[in-house]
């Protein structure tokens, strides 16, 4: 359970500025530490949404893209180690670790590879929202844009997997907005087949190519005037496939 500071540094009391509009994700068993935490997230200013397994986390994730992600690496079922595995393999949000796990190499192993910070339990709540705050600040805009402008008749609003075509909204399935995001990312550039493959279906083992040509040809009959003669999204030879802005 979080402890508390009796009198929060001046540094602690400017790391507690609101933050408007930033979205954090909590998973966690624990549902009293679910309520209290959310609880004072909101009071600072963040939108929080609660999950108490992995397969809820990745059910909000699917709705739409937090802007950073806090679990426990102690759950039934889908343990935090294969949450944020699974998690990245879909979208590069920033993770901390909050869990009991006080033995440094998993510390160290976690942050090596999934997570941007870790904090032991019992915590102090001041310290968990400074690190909170300084993640968000050292990730930056590391996400794609929640909304790219590629044309005059195309915007993609990627979090909530929708895109505007010509004034129109369009819906787009987790899949479509998984390739979406991996080709917004490299905006200009190639991306292969594979790594659209490994990103459009991440918990799937030897994806057939041919998956990726048909989201891809269902991915221009949604955003394209003509799919056969597509402006946004190219295909590159030999490689794979390209989005493009257009003037």
């Amino acid at each position: 359970m979080e402890t508390e500071a009796a009198q929060p540094s001046a540094e602690n009391r400017a790391l507690a500025t609101p933050h408007r509009n930033e979205r954090i994700l909590l998973v966690d068993d624990d549902e009293v530490l679910l309520a209290m935490l959310s609880g004072r997230l909101e009071r600072d200013g963040y939108t929080v949404q609660m999950a108490a397994s992995g397969p809820q986390a990745l059910a909000h994730i699917e709705d739409g893209w937090p802007d950073l992600v806090i679990l426990d690496l102690m759950m039934p079922g889908m343990d935090g180690e294969e949450l944020a595995a699974r998690v990245k393999r879909t979208v590069d949000l920033p993770i901390i670790v909050l869990s009991a796990v006080a033995d440094a190499s998993s510390k160290v192993n976690l942050i090596e590879r999934y997570a941007d910070d870790y904090v032991t339990k019992p915590f102090e709540y001041l310290e968990l929202l400074a690190r909170v705050r300084r993640v968000r600040h050292r990730v930056g805009d590391r996400l794609p844009s929640r909304e790219v402008r590629l044309g005059p008749d195309l915007t993609l609003i990627l979090d909530r997997r929708e895109c505007w075509v010509a004034g129109m909204r369009v819906g787009l399935s987790p899949t479509e907005a998984r390739v979406l995001t991996a080709l917004v990312a490299s905006l200009g550039e190639p991306v292969s087949t594979s790594s659209l493959a490994a990103r459009g279906w991440s918990d799937v083992d030897g994806v057939d190519p041919a998956h990726v040509w048909v989201t891809v040809r269902r991915l221009r009959q949604k955003i394209e005037q003509d799919a056969d003669h597509p402006r946004y999204l190219l295909t590159e030879r030999g490689v794979g496939y390209r989005l493009v802005a257009v003037p």
